[in-house]
């Protein structure tokens, strides 16, 4: 048999979920109780991040169940899906620099890039290596 790489396991797909919980609540409360200090579209309401952040995580639960009950190729593909949440608040650079935010806002921003970049990077790990499963020798890929 050949071999390809390890799909991630299922604790670590559920502790980069929990942590990208925690870091986007705090990253989405603080945008919506503090709205005026971040840099963001004019469509962006303190209602829209209220609602957003429970149906994006919504998207992190999902995968993680997905994941653990033996799903992992969907579950992967929410878990892609749900790296949007972190990665998204990035998208307040696009009408703000640097110098616009507080420094807990700031903090806060990068966290949530960070940890969005984490789950997008096991998402692409466990996508390849469900693709590259063990395949016996002779059979077809």
């Amino acid at each position: 048999m050949r071999f390809g790489m390890r799909p991630p396991s299922i604790s670590i797909v559920r502790f980069v979920v929990i942590v990208s919980i925690v870091l986007t609540a705090f990253h989405f409360t603080d945008n919506a109780l503090s709205i005026e200090t971040y840099p963001q579209p004019d469509w962006i309401s303190e209602a829209v991040v209220w609602i957003s952040w429970p149906i994006f995580t919504a998207l992190g639960i999902t995968a993680y169940l997905l994941y653990s009950r033996g799903r992992e190729q969907l579950g992967a593909w929410f878990l892609l899906a749900y790296s949007y949440t972190g990665l998204s608040s990035l998208g307040h650079f696009l009408s703000g620099s640097p110098d616009e935010f507080t420094t807990r806002g700031l903090i806060s921003v990068f966290m949530d890039g960070a940890i969005g970049a984490v789950v997008l990077g096991v998402a692409i790990w466990a996508i390849l290596a469900h693709r590259r499963q063990p395949v016996p020798e002779g059979g077809s890929a």
